[in-house]
């Protein structure tokens, strides 16, 4: 049976390679087996993304990270902080050289105009192309601005691919504070909004504080998208949207990416110690996050893949019964069992993404 094509919006790919030491281009069991014996994380040989999963799953478009954040002194924020932007900064260009190491190999490719996301759907439509042979496509976002020296540093990064922006991550940013935090956008976040403008670079509210959500809202007028977000009605922390978030995003017509991360899903879930097959957390889960927002939108336009998967955790912190990213091909079962009809599972899958992409990047050729 021919599987039906995925975007999956939010993997942190790079950070797994280059911090993890994972070798994404291997099979998923040979990665796990390498980190049997290792301790340093607790996701370790509990990994479910790597290349060839996705072509197993027909994941052929990905948006893909680098992320790296900046720690004030005393905090106890884990992986990917550093002391300093030009140390984050480096730790970013590791990963960019990490994404160019697998566009050398043949095994990932850009993405980052209308032209080459056409370019790319056809190779992936293409049957007589084998799909080991298919490179996975990327669009390259920056999860966390910390990492940006200063403002003139987007355009760096604009010019090497970077085509989306999440101003804040965990904690107290340079640019926003993010999750567990509260405040408004930073001087220098509201700068960093200004040249985003300038260069259409989607915004990513994924991360935000509530005030700062309603800061950007107001001052962004581009191409606004949640990466990886779940609804707050049924997981109640502020990293979930609420209702009100929800509704003035689907004004704005943007996507918002479902994540499986068992504790965005179910709030009973606690990290490093609950279980998600003890508390039965499963696929469909993540179906009661998009149904909420179906609801409000009165259609299914606006959900999608972001699954963060293997963002700080694996198979531990997963739904029970997926094995790897390539499971994300059971919701077409799933979701047509809960009554969504062939159309909607293909906006979710990924016409949604695809909508949003034309046009955001059509605007930046006119």
């Amino acid at each position: 049976m021919t599987k039906r094509f995925i975007i999956d919006a939010h993997l942190d790919l790079a950070m797994n390679a280059i911090e993890w030491n994972r070798d994404l281009a291997r099979p998923l069991e040979e990665i796990r087996l390498r980190e049997m014996n290792l301790k340093d994380k607790n996701d370790r040989s509990r990994g479910t993304v790597c290349l060839p999963e996705l072509r197993k799953g027909n994941i052929g478009l990905v948006v893909a990270t680098q992320l790296s954040r900046v720690t004030a002194f005393g905090s106890s924020l884990p992986g990917s902080s550093w002391n300093s932007p030009q140390q984050a900064w480096a730790m970013t260009q590791a990963q960019l050289a990490w994404y160019r190491e697998m566009e050398a190999l043949g095994e990932m490719v850009q993405v980052t105009n209308l032209q080459q996301l056409e370019d790319h759907l056809s190779l992936w439509n293409d049957a007589s192309i084998a799909d080991e042979k298919k490179a996975i496509g990327y669009i390259l976002s920056l999860e966390g601005a910390d990492s940006l020296v200063d403002v003139s540093y987007l355009h760096k990064a604009y010019d090497y691919g970077l085509r989306a922006v999440g101003i804040s991550h965990f904690g107290a940013g340079r640019y926003a504070p993010g999750t567990k935090m509260t405040g408004p956008l930073t001087p220098l976040g509201i700068e960093l909004l200004k040249e985003m403008s300038r260069l259409n670079l989607i915004l990513d509210v994924t991360h935000l504080t509530d005030e700062g959500f309603g800061q950007v809202m107001e001052i962004y007028q581009g191409p606004v998208w949640a990466s990886h977000h779940n609804v707050r009605a049924i997981a109640p922390t502020q990293r979930q949207l609420s209702d009100d978030q929800v509704k003035r995003l689907i004004e704005r017509d943007a996507v918002i990416g479902g994540m499986l991360d068992c504790w965005a899903m179910d709030s009973r879930f606690i990290d490093t110690v609950s279980d998600p097959w003890q508390l039965n957390i499963r696929l469909e889960n993540l179906v009661d996050h998009w149904d909420h927002i179906c609801q409000i939108a009165g259609n299914s336009l606006h959900v999608a893949f972001g699954t963060d998967l293997d963002g700080n955790f694996g198979t531990e912190q997963s739904p029970w019964d997926m094995n790897s990213v390539a499971d994300l091909q059971k919701y077409e079962a799933i979701l047509s069992a809960r009554g969504y009809t062939t159309d909607d599972i293909d906006n979710i899958f990924h016409k949604n993404w695809l909508r949003f992409l034309r046009k955001a990047w059509g605007k930046m050729e006119r």
